[in-house]
């Protein structure tokens, strides 16, 4: 067997979509399973799609999830350039081949002559085909034409009486009939390739021996079959997978369709929580971030593992029950039988509970890290390095428990951060436990007084402390707890109150408690 070589060609548009980079996944994994390369190639034939610096989000999103490739954009190797607008000769080549071998050739029908064609097969209920005149035309009429400046495409002469058949992979036995295509156009006026063209010759030449790509290509294949057997190249395995669905339905996953995925139950938690932390650090105008790009998992605080034990689901799986895996076990046991037909519908709640899964396989020193820049970003913390700093993340994280599951969840517990004076209560929460509680201030100030006094700040002492004060004031703890809480954090829920006056510590803790106690008593006034 030759050494297995997959590839990749995105489209620069300035993301990288979700969907896109399952199919480069599964590009990658095949390649990687098989100990061959994977190809990263830039499909920038179409010019007006085409966006200033739109490659560097495609590029960091492979770097990020960790997806190294052999060749390609920065590296090179040995059959590039590896971006399709610097392949222009290659191009022109086969087309010259087509066109000598009499298997294309140049077509001259306006617009409105196609036009009338299409209209006359719609009128007579029967297939479009379009008609052959330019074959017809004799060599002065086609010197006339290119005196006059009329614009010929280059169309590739379909063998109508042909089957075109590939067993895929993934779809098993599929056939086209070649006597219902029109001849393709393969080049533009303007001497620029057409996708089927470029595609097809890249792959030849770069010795691509497994094509994996989503099914919506399935319908360019017959082209792309006809174009490999006219230049005399072996054809690729192909094998298309599903795509990748929107959550809860069977429509793909699509940039344009936000406003309604923002309705949907299970992506709305992922929009809202983007409206929430986004502003916070500094993306407030992050045009577009949204959970079908890549970079928002990035930028929100999601691993990387996560993301790819997620993909690696959505249309492949190793047996009927196992979920969580690593990359190294994905790559192991990745073959494309094992990928599915149907549709693979990203699941919001799945993915998170893969990120909570991953979340807590890092340390304690590894959560602080992945943490701390989102402090940084939101200005809560001035130098994440600091010793000091690095320990009241740590012991926020620990508090927090299993409520760390992204990495911006930290925002969520910006009372241990925020100064004393700057910290905002729960209009309700301190209305409900402070304000309209008769005995909330006299108790409060009771307990400032013992916690001023409190030699030892420690979670376990603060929790005998708090059990004796309730012991001899003869009172539940309910009625002092819930008063506390709001008066340190501002929040009616948290993590362990003990655990949150200790890492606030003493001197915080006394001025949060005076600041309650006087903006209830001025309330009162």
């Amino acid at each position: 067997m030759s050494t297995v070589r997959t590839r990749f060609a995105p489209s620069p548009t300035g993301y990288m979509h979700i969907g896109g980079m399952r199919t480069a996944l599964f590009n990658w994994l095949w390649a990687r399973h098989n100990g061959g390369q994977f190809i990263l190639r830039i499909d920038d034939t179409d010019q007006e799609r085409n966006i200033a610096a739109a490659l560097d989000p495609i590029l960091q999103a492979f770097k990020w999830l960790g997806l190294s490739w052999d060749e390609g954009p920065e590296i090179g190797g040995d059959f590039g350039p590896y971006f399709q607008s610097e392949r222009n000769d290659l191009y022109r080549a086969a087309v010259d081949k087509l066109l000598a071998d009499g298997k294309a050739y140049y077509c001259y029908d306006t617009p409105e002559q196609i036009q009338a064609d299409r209209e006359a097969a719609k009128s007579e209920k029967r297939n479009y085909l379009n008609i052959r005149r330019s074959l017809e035309l004799t060599e002065s009429e086609k010197e006339q034409y290119a005196a006059e400046g009329r614009p010929a495409v280059v169309r590739l002469l379909v063998p109508r009486d042909q089957k075109i058949q590939i067993d895929d992979a993934v779809r098993g036995h599929v056939e086209f009939d070649a006597g219902l295509m029109p001849d393709p156009v393969i080049l533009r006026a303007n001497g620029t390739p057409l996708y089927n063209l470029a595609t097809v010759v890249d792959d030849a030449q770069m010795q691509i021996t497994h094509v994996i790509r989503a099914e919506e290509h399935l319908s360019n294949t017959p082209v792309q079959v006809l174009i490999y057997q006219a230049l005399g190249y072996d054809l690729p395995q192909f094998a298309h997978i599903p795509f990748v669905a929107a959550p809860g339905g069977k429509e793909k996953l699509s940039k344009r369709k936000l406003d309604k995925y923002r309705k949907s139950p299970q992506f709305k938690k992922m929009f809202d929580k983007a409206d929430a932390v986004f502003p916070r650090i500094g993306l407030a105008n992050a045009e577009g971030l949204d959970p079908v790009m890549v970079e928002y998992y990035e930028k929100i605080g999601y691993l990387p593992e996560a993301i790819l034990n997620a993909l690696a689901r959505l249309g492949w799986s190793l047996d009927d029950k196992t979920e969580i895996m690593s990359l190294d076990t994905i790559v192991e046991n990745f073959t494309l039988d094992r990928v599915v037909k149907a549709a693979a519908g990203l699941d919001p709640d799945k993915l998170l509970s893969f990120q909570a899964h991953w979340m807590n396989q890092l340390s304690l020193d590894q959560k602080v890290e992945m943490c701390s820049p989102f402090l940084v970003k939101a200005g809560l913390v001035e130098d994440a390095a600091d010793e000091a700093t690095k320990q009241k993340v740590g012991q926020v994280i620990t508090g927090m428990e299993d409520r760390l599951k992204i990495a911006s969840d930290i925002l969520d517990f910006d009372e241990f951060f925020i100064a004393d004076d700057k910290l905002e209560y729960d209009p309700k929460a301190f209305k409900k436990r402070i304000q309209k509680s008769d005995d909330a201030v006299g108790l409060l100030a009771k307990i400032k007084d013992q916690l001023t006094a409190a030699d030892d700040f420690s979670a376990d002492a603060l929790d005998k402390l708090l059990h004796d004060f309730v012991e001899a004031e003869g009172i539940g703890m309910g009625q002092i707890i819930h008063a506390l809480r709001v008066s340190v954090s501002g929040k009616a829920t948290g993590i362990g109150m003990f655990d949150c006056l200790s890492i606030l510590g003493k001197e915080s803790c006394v001025r949060r408690i005076d600041r309650a106690m006087a903006l209830a008593q001025s309330d009162e006034n």
